[in-house]
C-alpha cells in the first residue's frame, strides 16, 4: 500500500512535468507547475491514507506507526527528492544529446499553417 501510493504520486508528478516539457517548457518551469498542481492533492492523499490508518490502527500501534511513518517520510520524498531528480537527469540528457550534423541552425517548431493561410 505505502510503495504503491507513494509510486503513484511520483509518476504523476513526473508524467506531469513531461507534459510540460514536450510542450517547451523548460526543465525547471515544468518540474515547478507540475509540483504546484500536484501539492495538495499529494498532500490529500497522504493525509486521508495516515487518517485511515490512525482510526484503523487502534489496536495495532506499532502497524499504524510504520504506515504513518511510511507516509509522511514517502510524501517528504515524492515532494522534494522527486523533482530533484528530474532536474538532474534533465541536465545529464541535454550534456549528452549530440550537435547536429548540418549547418542549419536549430529552429523551434510552430504549429502547421492553417488552411485559409495556405490557399489565398
Amino acid at each position: 500500500m505505502l510503495i504503491g501510493l507513494v509510486s503513484k504520486n511520483g509518476i504523476l508528478l513526473v508524467e506531469f512535468a513531461s507534459q510540460r516539457r514536450a510542450a517547451g517548457a523548460s526543465p525547471q518551469v515544468s518540474m515547478a507547475e507540475a509540483a504546484a498542481s500536484r501539492f495538495r492533492p499529494i498532500l490529500m492523499t497522504s493525509m486521508c491514507t495516515i487518517l485511515g490508518a490512525l482510526a484503523l490502527g487502534a489496536g495495532a500501534e506499532s502497524r499504524a506507526s510504520m504506515v504513518i511513518g511510511g507516509l509522511v517520510v514517502g510524501t517528504v520524498l515524492t515532494l522534494y527528492v522527486i523533482p530533484a531528480f528530474y532536474l538532474l537527469w534533465n541536465r545529464k540528457q541535454a550534456d549528452v544529446v549530440p550537435e547536429p550534423e548540418d549547418d542549419e541552425p536549430w529552429r523551434p517548431m510552430v504549429a502547421p499553417p492553417k488552411p485559409d493561410e495556405l490557399y489565398p
